[in-house]
């Protein structure tokens, strides 16, 4: 019995798995006309969106940014000063293109202070540049305030503002609160009906622009970057990335230009301090020269030098004479020279004719004298006295020469000295002066120096300025899309398709998910390993016995599947006892009980149906029978015969019921009596099949109580009823066999549209065995919604089909 029990359970599990997928399939196709539907609203919803949704353009321009070239070298000390020396970093140039201050130019270039729209029945359109009119503004009351014009034309030539009872027309000026204005016709344009003129100051058009661009490089490292915009209108796009491009190639221009203006302005601000300060030391140096008599100093400096030179030399010329004649006196005074045979020294370069002319008479006189002594004239001669004589008139002529001479050379000398020291302490003079001229000539030559760089810079300057180019090539210009990037009208169709299958699918697999409770036959083999002994369908029936000799409905067939399984439960024995229960209370138990019942005695067996359900007795008022003693006044001695208390269930052979009796106060410690052994015993012996209606075993314990006179029980789950968290009880009973022989039966099985089976079981109920042939069809009644989603399942047209 075991072994064919496991078997059972182990035919179910391995064909559980291979239904699995379709199972799945029939399961969700049912709602093949939900997502239908919903597809078909989504993809409306789509159309309306893109119909009514202001589509947004995007229009790009390509820029080439340049690094400035620098002219000169890099240490040029003015390019650091005026900040020109900077590095290229495009970083710095796209924050420059994003920037207010550029986009501000931009929209008084393009006058995007004001906006044109036309309003149509649904949406509003951008008619920049394209509208019927221009509006002039003559005068604005306040230029940072932001204010709107509803003009509304009455017909081709006359209009009013803001709702207002004037009419006007157009070139006509119109005063309001907002200022003075007037329409100029745009003849290009036809004028429609309403429109709407607004006006955003410069600093708050300029920001909302500047918002949307985007400003990215198209090439890493490279100085080419992409300008984009979007917006509502293509033209209004293309004009603001154009205009953008073109001023900023114009700001680094004039940026440039501005650097070089203040560039020369400052050489002309030092010019002319450097010229005054120069005149002043250039006249401080003439100044100084003309009171110091200095002309050259250098050539001053050589001729003092080159004097005393000469003043040297004149000195020890003269010294060199009076050597000479202190040379001649000695000689003469020498009385060993007196009549000497040798002469005297010649002048010796003494330059005076006079002494040489005494010298010359006076060596005359020795050479006579020594001539007369070499004549043998005696020394004593008159001739050689008076020859003496004169040599010694001679001497002393000599030697007041000599006197005088040198006389006269020591005051040459001395005139000498004087004049070279005055010579010399005029060279040391000039050096002072000279020092105070160099330190002066030094300012003049510093300050005509600097005068000299900065007219040299100054034309350099001025030529660069004249020179300057922009530092931005636009690559390629901004054109005017004819497609908008938004909505994208294939993106919109496919996330609406998505949507409208995604929403039916998180509802249906939601609410799947949240379901708590039993709705398949998979929920609970899933859950137990507890045998299936079958599947009940739902019931249109409103009696509570539907199985008798005549009824061939599905649910009677299904009682009898039932009666046929119980053979693996129970084995080959003629008599048995049922024990039916459930989790809690409105599962069935005592349908399942009547019908169960009804079906053994069907097969001849004599079979009695026990109203133990004691608080909540059913049976005897499902079988439209009164109630009377029972159960309770034998247990409790009021009433020994059973006989009596058995009833015959009418119009059904073989089939018997023992009814509850009165409800006590205590029934759990009633079921515990000696009694009740007692009245199984009886019933044994008498019935054939004894099927106990007991009460839930999941709220109170008088199904456990009872389960020991039983063979096997009978489990009621009910779809749609029964929590998954009450299927671990049947497996706790189950396993630790706290119930004998716990078999499931599914109770309830609704059959819906799209699946393939009754239910969820695998014996074949439903289409797959003509249900028209086999069974007595019962009729549901059909809502609207039930009537529609059977008109549109696939499984009608398959079945048509097929038949």
């Amino acid at each position: 019995m075991e072994e064919q029990q496991s078997n059972i359970i182990t035919e179910a599990k391995s064909e559980l798995s291979n239904l699995t997928i379709r199972d799945l399939f029939y399961k969700y196709i049912r709602f093949i006309p939900v997502f239908v539907f919903s597809v078909a609203l989504a993809l409306f919803g789509a159309y309306g969106y893109l119909r009514y949704t202001t589509p947004i353009y995007s229009t790009t321009g390509t820029l080439l940014l340049k690094a400035d070239q620098q002219q000169g070298g890099s240490s040029d000390k003015f390019e650091d000063l005026f900040g020109n020396s900077k590095g290229f970093n495009i970083q710095n140039e796209i924050e420059v293109l994003k920037s207010k201050a550029l986009m501000a130019r931009v929209v008084e270039k393009q006058n995007l202070q004001f906006n044109y729209y036309v309003k149509g029945k649904i949406k509003t359109i951008n008619i920049y540049k394209a509208g019927p009119f221009f509006l002039d503004p003559l005068v604005l009351t306040d230029t940072f305030s932001a204010f709107t014009l509803k003009i509304k034309f009455e017909d081709q030539n006359t209009f009013t503002v803001n709702d207002e009872s004037e009419q006007l027309g157009f070139n006509k000026y119109f005063k309001n609160r907002y200022g003075t204005f007037r329409l100029i016709r745009n003849p290009l344009a036809g004028i429609s009906k309403d429109y709407v003129v607004e006006y955003l100051p410069t600093n708050a058009a300029a920001r909302n622009f500047a918002s949307t661009i985007a400003v990215t490089p198209k090439i890493g490292g490279a100085g080419i970057v992409n300008i984009s915009l979007e917006g509502t209108n293509p033209n209004q796009c293309a004009d603001v990335v154009n205009q953008l491009m073109e001023d900023y190639g114009d700001y680094t221009k004039e940026l440039k230009n501005k650097t070089s203006d203040q560039m020369i302005a400052f050489i002309d601000n030092r010019m002319a301090v450097l010229g005054k300060e120069l005149d002043s030391v250039q006249n401080n140096l003439l100044r100084y020269s003309e009171q110091n008599n200095l002309i050259d100093i250098e050539t001053q400096q050589g001729a003092y030098l080159s004097n005393l030179s000469e003043s040297d030399k004149a000195i020890n010329e003269q010294l060199l004479q009076i050597n000479t004649a202190d040379f001649i006196e000695s000689y003469l005074r020498d009385k060993k020279n007196q009549f000497g045979t040798v002469p005297v020294p010649s002048t010796l370069g003494l330059s005076d004719e006079t002494l040489s002319g005494l010298i010359g008479n006076y060596n005359l006189q020795q050479i006579k004298r020594q001539e007369l002594l070499d004549g043998n004239v005696p020394p004593d001669n008159p001739l050689v006295l008076e020859t003496n004589g004169q040599i010694e008139k001679m001497k002393l002529s000599i030697l007041e020469s000599l006197t005088n001479l040198r006389r006269s050379f020591n005051k040459s000398i001395g005139s000498i000295r004087q004049n070279s020291n005055k010579d010399l302490g005029e060279m040391q003079a000039l050096r002072y002066k000279s020092k105070e001229y160099i330190e002066l000539k030094r300012q003049v030559d510093n300050k005509q120096l600097l005068f000299n760089v900065l007219q040299e810079k100054k034309e350099q300057t001025a030529i660069t300025r004249a020179s300057n180019i922009a530092n931005a090539q636009i690559v390629e210009a901004a054109y005017v899309a004819g497609t908008p990037i938004k909505p994208n009208r294939r993106s919109i169709q496919l996330m609406s398709i998505l949507i409208g299958l995604l929403i039916p699918a998180i509802f249906i697999f939601g609410s799947e998910m949240l379901n708590d409770k039993i709705t398949t036959r998979f929920d609970v083999e899933k859950i137990t390993t507890a045998p299936i002994l079958g599947e009940i369908g739902h019931s249109f029936s409103e009696k509570t016995l539907i199985v008798n000799k005549s009824t061939r409905s599905m649910v009677a067939e299904q009682f009898r599947i039932i009666r046929s399984n119980l053979q693996y439960v129970i084995g080959k024995t003629d008599r048995f006892t049922l024990l039916v229960t459930s989790s809690f209370s409105g599962e069935g138990k005592s349908f399942l009980s009547t019908n169960v019942a009804a079906v053994m005695a069907l097969a001849g067996k004599k079979t009695i149906i026990l109203e133990f359900d004691i608080r909540k007795p059913k049976v005897l008022s499902g079988l439209k029978m009164e109630k009377g003693p029972g159960i309770t006044n034998f247990i409790i001695g009021k009433n020994n015969d059973l006989s009596e208390l058995v009833r015959k269930v009418p119009d059904t052979e073989n089939l018997y019921v023992l009814g509850c009796g009165p409800v006590p106060p205590n029934p759990s410690e009633l079921l515990l009596g000696e009694r009740v052994e007692e009245l199984f015993s009886w019933l044994k012996r008498e019935f054939d099949v004894v099927i106990v209606d007991t009460a839930p075993v999941g709220m109170v314990s008088d199904a456990q109580t009872l389960s020991k006179f039983v063979d096997s029980t009978l489990y009621l789950v009910r779809q749609g009823h029964t929590f998954k968290k009450q299927i671990t009880l049947i497996d706790e009973f189950y396993t630790q066999k706290k119930l004998p022989k716990v078999s499931i039966v599914i109770n309830d099985v609704k059959l819906k549209t799209g699946y393939g089976y009754y239910g969820y079981g695998r014996y074949g109920y439903g289409y797959g065995y003509g249900y028209g042939s086999y069974y007595e069809e019962e009729t549901p009644p059909l809502n609207f919604f039930e009537r529609l989603l059977q008109k549109l399942n696939p499984m009608q047209w398959f079945k048509k089909r097929t038949n």
